[in-house]
């Protein structure tokens, strides 16, 4: 099979690969497991991150950008949408949302949806759901705040770097409130 530059083969989309592999235990080992085939190792791959949209919104300028007598209040919005494309293919969307405002003004607005196409192959049923929606918006993280930060800076203001986020926190926080509206 030839291999591409990145030394992966030539038919694999490239991409940024985790492994999430389990340690082996003395029964995959021994010799007596020796005929069973083991099971296959979970893995993960981007295959793609794309900004979709983004709206930088500077209402007030040129007096907004002049020095406050107060710093800003300012309140942000985090939210993930996934959706299956093919059964070991997902598009995990992270939506960031800014505001920031003085005396009842809008300083600024941002808002921004920043995704990734996301394979992950041969994870046990019960984990897929948490990594889909916990894992990759992590991935996504970064990229996304320095894409944020960045508009601000660009916007006349000082760049907005957000705080790391709990997406296993967010997570749990929406199983219990789709449980509670199911019972």
């Amino acid at each position: 099979m030839a291999k591409s530059a990145n030394g992966g083969s030539a038919n694999e989309p490239e991409g940024e690969e985790l492994e999430l592999a389990q340690p082996e235990t003395p029964a995959e080992t021994s010799e007596a497991g020796a005929g069973t085939q083991p099971a296959a190792q979970a893995s993960m791959r981007i295959l793609a991150q794309y900004l979709k949209d983004l709206s930088f919104e500077n209402p007030g300028a040129p007096q907004t950008l002049t020095p406050q007598a107060a710093a800003p209040e300012i309140s942000i919005g985090v939210n993930v949408n996934a959706r299956n494309l093919a059964p070991t293919d997902f598009e995990v969307e992270l939506q960031l949302e800014a505001k920031a405002q003085s005396q009842g003004k809008i300083i600024f607005a941002a808002e921004m949806k920043y995704a990734g196409l996301f394979r992950l192959e041969n994870f046990p049923p019960n984990m897929l759901h948490p990594a889909v929606l916990i894992e990759c918006p992590r991935m996504l993280f970064p990229f996304a705040r320095q894409i944020l930060a960045e508009a601000t800076r660009q916007g006349g203001f000082p760049p907005l770097m957000l705080d790391p986020i709990d997406f296993a926190g967010m997570y749990q926080k929406r199983v219990a409130q789709q449980s509670a509206a199911t019972a």
